[in-house]
């Protein structure tokens, strides 16, 4: 039988122990911090030498700068349904068009140098992230690349910041900012159509494969009368699923040297602003060339009245301070 002393003994002991877990537990509460609040809208390192833009954990965008890449590139670029308005390749012309990398960044000659296929010469290459930041509603990410050529010299030194803003319902902006640096001497970009951002479209949103439309600022439609042609933007819009209906706006902004851009479009379901489409630009040792591109991601066909008002809001926002921002 169990003394009278044993049962005291560990009635005592029980009676301390829940004393010294409800103090425990008391102090545990005491001690909990006040959490910060979570930003909507987060740029989150992936493996692979990937970062995916997300919004309350939803991707919206994912910037691919990988070693084995002829160029860094952002795909997929979701709509507000949750489909990619965009695609990797042409959809009937997949080898020579490898190169059409959802958006990108590249240009046909530099300095004689081909970066805008695949089987040109040139590559662009990643160097380093300088930072990441989330301030909410607006993400960014600060990289550093180097243009090179076959024989791995480098020609130009590129600081390139990628935000995405994000709007009202479910709708976003993307915004490209580039500087770019002669690394020993003057270069050259030759005069082209094919540089300095392409974006190709999903299949379903293309004049020809889906029966989407492409607009301009000036009122022109489609290929005929948008290709080749100044504009402050050009709109691509078409079906993403049997009901619904959006589109991306390619932004050109009056900071860039040859504002209003020339435009080269496709029924095809591509579209680009030009650079050097009027003639052969310059950068000079220590002269940066810095340009700025957005991408407006929206619901419906917007009207044109309703584009201007984004564009309106894109260049209000001013250029990104690439320098300022490496330097926090």
């Amino acid at each position: 039988m169990v003394s009278f002393n044993t049962l005291l003994n560990k009635n005592v002991f029980t009676y301390f122990f829940l004393i010294f877990l409800t103090g425990t537990n008391v102090f545990a509460q005491k001690a909990l911090p006040k959490p910060k609040r979570v930003p909507q809208l987060q740029v989150i390192p992936m493996p692979y030498q990937q970062a995916s833009f997300q919004r309350n954990g939803v991707e919206v965008t994912r910037y691919h700068f990988g070693p084995g890449l002829h160029r860094p590139f952002l795909f997929p670029v979701t709509g507000p349904s949750g489909h990619s308005l965009t695609r990797m390749g042409h959809p009937h012309d997949p080898e020579s068009h490898s190169h059409h990398n959802s958006v990108w960044i590249s240009h046909h000659d530099v300095n004689g140098t081909n970066f805008w296929s695949d089987g040109g010469s040139g590559k662009i290459r990643h160097k380093r992230i300088v930072k990441f930041e989330d301030t909410g509603e607006c993400s960014s990410i600060i990289t550093e690349n180097e243009w090179v050529t076959d024989g791995n010299k480098a020609l130009l030194l590129e600081t390139r910041q990628v935000t995405v803003l994000l709007l009202g319902e479910s709708e976003w902006l993307l915004i490209i900012d580039m500087e770019f640096k002669a690394k020993d001497k003057t270069v050259t970009l030759g005069k082209t159509p094919f540089g300095m951002i392409g974006v190709r479209m999903a299949k379903t949103i293309g004049v020809n494969d889906g029966g989407g439309r492409i607009r301009n600022s000036e009122g022109a439609v489609n290929e005929k009368e948008v290709f080749w042609k100044q504009a402050k933007w050009v709109d691509y819009s078409g079906a993403v699923t049997n009901e619904k209906l959006e589109g991306i706006t390619l932004f050109d902004h009056p900071d860039n040297p040859n504002f209003p851009a020339y435009f080269h479009v496709r029924n095809d379901g591509w579209m680009g602003a030009c650079l050097t489409f009027d003639g052969l630009r310059k950068i000079r040792l220590n002269q940066p060339l810095r340009l700025r591109y957005g991408l407006y991601v929206h619901n419906d066909m917007k009207a044109r009245d309703a584009i201007g008002a984004r564009w309106k809001q894109f260049i209000e926002t001013g250029p990104a301070k690439l320098q300022k921002s490496i330097k926090k």
